[in-house]
């Protein structure tokens, strides 16, 4: 049976997918704090546009390949904890360590970095916490972790905004989103002592497939082309300010309201997937695709009016996209699940990424149509998806 709102935080399924979510709201808060200056801070040291969307992208990939490795150690040896610490110690001490860079290629190592600590943390997070879904509902367990992750997501750029508005250099902001890695660190300690084993949180079984199926395998073709035209916000950023629509200083600002917007899109979105299933999926797809020509579009207020189907497409990214995949997980692998559906996601990040890097700077037009065709082909392969996975069951 699904919670009320008031009963909700009464059990401790839901007390664990919040503690969990305060622990992403501050690993948020530092690396997107980070992210919202990462293309400027390239920029700086003299990186161009391709230069920036390459490193990006392939820190996005090395964040998605890594993952069904250290969902496989994760699976094979039950440490799930272990590697999850491990994985929010790289992940959070990279971003602070930017304000020792002393040229592009420094940061850049950084970057890559901050994205392999999330590849290993990930899968066993996605993992533990389909253990709540049974009760709480798979649209809505996520959607209330991403949400929390979205806010700190909000906040970090708005602080970021304010020590550049106060006079303070890329090198400060990164030193002090030090304080937010150490508050998720802690956070995360709080998290192990209180629910060292979250499978007993699992009401009935969750995981019901004996093996990768072919809809799973579908599911992540469709999530690979969404990818392939989802643009990073370092290629963003480094258009507005190459661009002059936007001031450094707001830059941040902006990423913060997209995030915002996200968190209203992760909660809505999420429980209306639990209600309405796929044809969420779908519009938030069109949405999505929606984003590229308006951001490109050259006026601010097409800029601004882009900016929430942003914040839809990456609550797709983290929050319908991990419902699907809780739909399909093959017993005794969930991690290994969560870590190769991402590795195909990877994949098509960095198609897209490298991509849209060199259409930059030849042919924007041909940077639209590409962003929009790779998000709209996933379309047909979500139905088809969705049409094995009914067969199935």
């Amino acid at each position: 049976m699904k919670k009320t709102t008031f009963a909700f935080f009464d059990s401790l399924a839901s007390r664990f997918v919040l503690t969990m979510g305060v622990v992403n709201l501050f690993a948020d808060m530092t690396y997107e704090g980070g992210a919202s200056i990462n293309g400027q801070f390239l920029g700086m040291f003299g990186a161009g546009a391709a230069a920036i969307s390459i490193i990006a992208g392939l820190g996005e990939f090395l964040g998605y390949a890594l993952r069904p490795v250290a969902g496989y150690v994760a699976d094979k040896s039950g440490r799930y904890w272990t590697v999850t610490f491990i994985g929010y110690a790289i992940n959070l001490l990279a971003v602070p360590a930017m304000a020792l860079a002393g040229d592009w290629r420094v940061a850049a190592a950084f970057i890559l970095l901050e994205r392999i600590g999330r590849a290993i943390r990930k899968p066993t997070v996605e993992a533990m916490l389909s253990y709540t879904t049974a009760e709480l509902g798979k649209g809505r367990a996520y959607s209330i972790n991403t949400a929390m992750d979205e806010v700190g997501a909000t906040v970090g750029p708005l602080v970021v905004a304010a020590i550049l508005f106060l006079g303070g250099s890329y090198r400060t902001c990164f030193a002090l989103l030090l304080i937010s890695s150490v508050l998720a660190l802690a956070s995360l300690t709080v998290a192990r002592v209180n629910f060292p084993l979250p499978s007993k949180l699992e009401e009935g079984s969750t995981a019901r497939a004996e093996r990768f199926t072919r809809s799973y395998w579908l599911y992540m073709m469709a999530g690979a082309c969404f990818a392939a035209g989802l643009l990073s916000y370092e290629l963003i950023a480094y258009h507005l300010a190459a661009t002059g629509l936007v001031d450094g200083g707001w830059i941040p600002i902006l990423l913060a309201f997209a995030t915002g917007c996200g968190v209203i899109a992760s909660l809505v979105l999420g429980r209306l997937y639990d209600r309405m299933g796929l044809p969420v999926v779908l519009a938030a797809v069109v949405l999505s695709a929606a984003f590229t020509p308006l951001v490109f579009q050259g006026s601010l207020i097409a800029a601004l009016a882009a900016m929430p189907l942003w914040g839809i497409g990456y609550a797709i990214q983290d929050t319908l996209l991990k419902a699907i995949v809780a739909g399909v997980l093959p017993k005794g692998k969930r991690s290994l699940a969560f870590g190769v559906f991402y590795a195909g996601y990877g994949v098509g990040w960095l198609v897209g990424s490298v991509a849209t890097g060199l259409l930059y700077e030849h042919a924007q037009i041909g940077l639209i149509a590409f962003a929009i065709a790779a998000q709209l082909a996933s379309l047909p392969i979500f139905i088809l998806a969705h049409r094995q996975d009914g067969d199935r069951r």
